[in-house]
């Protein structure tokens, strides 16, 4: 049996757009079924991890140009557009004349985002291919959902059945009425949206909130397959001297947790030698707001920004820290959104701090795994208690958590639950 699957994101891409498909690709010839990759030539990512090492060198990865507009955007304004095409969108009021014009064409002259210009090439480019070697299911991997579309021509040319993965949902993710959106813009996000749900064979998505939001807006088919982990579980690591709270991964001005900062603040104040003990590390991107309110809560001596590192590098981190801290913004929307660093964060069996939205989908997990506790933006002498809690235990030496049942989210079981649902199919 065989796949084609097609994604923007592949090695040497860094961050967590690659892990999904090139691990499951990693996996699937186990299952009896051979996978063929279909990605861009030159494409622009805004992350990069030389450390990440493609499939093994029988899988065919098939490759197209890419026309990349960020490229261009860029000799205007670097950091703007290195900041747009890594998700950041700096909050209104701090928007300056060029980010706002960025953000307005983005939203509104590529639709539904700026890797459009390759639909119609990888549509010509892989009608040929199929034409002699037929395949038994097409999968698609958004985002950029743009590539969704070319999923829903090929269908419709070669008659092929077609999966399409959300790892991300579309018009519902947070940033979407960010984009400074015109009615017709908005419109048409919809109309394409509704095109690929309905005429799809089966969606995919990461999260149970994502399959009932998706389950409202179309009749198709929609399996739940959550990213996860490949490596095996941390075990008697050394571990950080100082009561470490780590973040690995993004962390951008809508994912500001103000409560968790005044708490460390009057923990500081009212418990001796807390503050010279506390040591707050960031790895990846971090927005300058986040920054300035860490500064204004004191915490300046504390706080290290460690910027991107590997996934390698990542694991290590992760794996030494005495408290892994997960956020998630404050908004319904974001209720459904289990980022991939939740698997590997279990994997590292250390405590999780996640805080997040009322009725978040992390909720069940960390319950089910016993891996951390969750606090909403409201629950602050909840979050103090838990810190005091985990701060006592690390000085004793005993900050533990128990982790139940986490190889069921390990990639190659994931695999096989990919697996079954394309065999489904065929």
């Amino acid at each position: 049996m065989k796949v084609l699957i097609v994604t923007y994101y592949w090695p040497p891409a860094g961050g967590p757009g690659v892990q999904r498909w090139l691990l499951f690709v990693k996996y699937l010839s186990e299952f009896g079924i051979t996978p063929i990759v279909y990605v861009p030539e030159n494409p622009q990512y805004p992350i990069v991890d030389t450390e990440l090492t493609e499939v093994e060198p029988e899988v065919m990865v098939l490759k197209h140009p890419i026309r990349e507009p960020y490229r261009w955007a860029a000799l205007f304004s670097s950091k703007a557009t290195q900041n747009m095409s890594r998700g950041i969108i700096t909050e209104s009021k701090r928007q300056g004349f060029f980010e706002k014009l960025l953000l307005w064409i983005r939203g509104n002259c590529f639709i539904p985002d700026a890797r459009k210009q390759w639909v119609k090439p990888s549509v010509t480019f892989l009608s040929k291919f199929l034409d002699n070697n037929p395949v038994d299911v097409l999968i698609t991997t958004g985002p950029p959902h743009s590539l969704h579309l070319i999923g829903r021509a090929l269908k419709r040319k070669h008659g092929v059945k077609w999966i399409a993965d959300f790892r991300d949902p579309w018009t519902g993710i947070g940033y979407h009425n960010k984009l400074k959106l015109t009615r017709y813009a908005r419109r048409r996000h919809l109309q394409l949206e509704e095109v690929v749900f309905d005429e799809a064979d089966l969606l995919l998505v990461t999260s149970p909130g994502t399959q009932r939001e998706f389950s409202l807006k179309t009749k198709t088919p929609i399996g739940v397959i959550t990213n996860g982990f490949d490596r095996q579980l941390a075990k008697d690591k050394l571990l950080d001297s100082k009561f470490s709270i780590v973040h690995v991964g993004s962390l951008l001005s809508g994912r500001n947790p103000l409560i968790l900062w005044q708490v460390l603040n009057e923990l500081m104040e009212e418990i001796k030698g807390f503050g010279e003990n506390l040591s707050l590390d960031f790895y990846g991107v971090i927005s300058e707001e986040i920054v300035s309110d860490l500064r204004r809560n004191n915490l300046e001596h504390n706080f290290k920004y460690h910027g991107y590192v590997s996934y390698k590098e990542s694991v290590d981190v992760m794996d030494r820290a005495q408290v892994l801290l997960l956020i998630e913004i404050d908004r319904k929307e974001t209720r459904s959104i289990l980022p991939g660093k939740l698997y590997e964060y279990m994997a590292s069996r250390r405590p999780i701090l996640a805080l997040g939205p009322e009725q978040s989908d992390i909720i069940a997990i960390l319950e089910e795994t016993q891996s951390g506790k969750f606090f909403t933006y409201t629950e602050k002498a909840q979050l103090k208690k838990q810190l005091v809690d985990w701060y006592f235990k690390y000085q004793e030496g005993n900050l533990t958590v128990s982790n139940e049942g986490l190889m069921k989210y390990h990639r190659k079981q994931l695999t096989k639950q990919l697996a079954q649902h394309i065999q489904s199919l065929v």
